[in-house]
């Protein structure tokens, strides 16, 4: 039996429109693409939350958040790019994104950034992508390659200096991390990581705003990645853009135990994009 606890502000869920398009790619591939808004947004483009993971067959399913009416009812739209490498369409979708094939999930999501602002949907100074972990590696390679195409990146936790990582087989992780990435000992394997991680192909041009979050305690991301990618950002990009460096002191990959503290993190989190790609009279509403 299904139980709902009462709500504290009701809502009328007819009020909001949920649908999945499909995105070719540029090798004809579909690419699903989740989309949830309020219906009262005006016709033409709006304001877009774009997030994505596509790593170890991970599937990002739609699901319900509460969290997300503070993005909607400002007028925003919610979107989930489902790029290869996650598992949303099995085990050929993770495989045809992962090792030799990574590059896919980069195409995939500016495929999905070039459909949004094409058809319509947004702007590419009114779009946001969003990405933590292996998503923080997306969304960091993705700004190298396609700066200009959105407003804000947020990125948390991000996996981006693949390269020293990978290398360094002392750490916990490393190892096992071979049958994602490649062995960087293998010559093919380490020329191709090494042409989208997002640490090693910074270069001056005019980047985005960055929301860039670490763990002091993390075990699987070390903080300094972010730090010296934010850090390499600031003296590349030639833009005045802010590029923003978050370290929890208390915090590891999964980020707190904390719910209050969580949520406060994401307020903040929101407040930084809105407050770039929002009107200043939506952002205080």
């Amino acid at each position: 039996m299904l139980h709902q606890y009462p709500e504290n502000i009701p809502r009328n869920y007819n009020d909001y429109t949920s649908k999945t398009l499909w995105v070719s790619a540029s090798d004809g591939s579909m690419i699903p693409l989740s989309l949830v808004y309020k219906n009262t947004i005006k016709p033409g483009p709006a304001p877009l939350w774009l997030n994505a993971y596509g790593a170890y067959g991970s599937s990002e399913d739609p699901y319900f958040s509460h969290s997300l009416f503070s993005l909607l009812d400002r007028g925003v739209i919610y979107a989930v790019a489902h790029v290869r490498g996650g598992g949303e369409l099995g085990a050929s979708w993770y495989d045809a994104g992962k090792k030799q094939h990574k590059m896919n999930s980069f195409t995939d999501l500016i495929a999905c950034m070039d459909y949004l602002i094409d058809e319509g949907y947004t702007t590419a100074g009114q779009m946001v992508i969003e990405g933590g972990s292996a998503g923080g590696l997306l969304v960091g390679a993705v700004a190298n390659m396609a700066a200009d195409k959105c407003a804000v990146v947020i990125a948390d936790v991000p996996f981006v200096d693949m390269i020293n990582t990978m290398l360094d087989d002392s750490l916990p992780l490393t190892v096992q991390e071979y049958e994602e990435w490649g062995n960087p000992q293998d010559v093919e394997a380490f020329e191709y990581m090494l042409s989208y991680s997002p640490y090693d192909n910074v270069r001056p041009q005019s980047y985005p705003a960055f929301l860039i979050s670490a763990g002091w305690n993390d075990t699987r991301v070390g903080y300094w990645e972010a730090l010296k990618w934010a850090q390499k950002l600031r003296k590349n990009t030639l833009r005045n853009n802010p590029i923003v460096f978050r370290l929890s002191y208390n915090e590891g990959h999964l980020g707190t135990t904390d719910r209050f503290a969580s949520l406060r993190q994401y307020a903040e989190s929101m407040a930084f994009a809105l407050d770039l790609i929002l009107p200043a009279k939506a952002v205080k509403e």
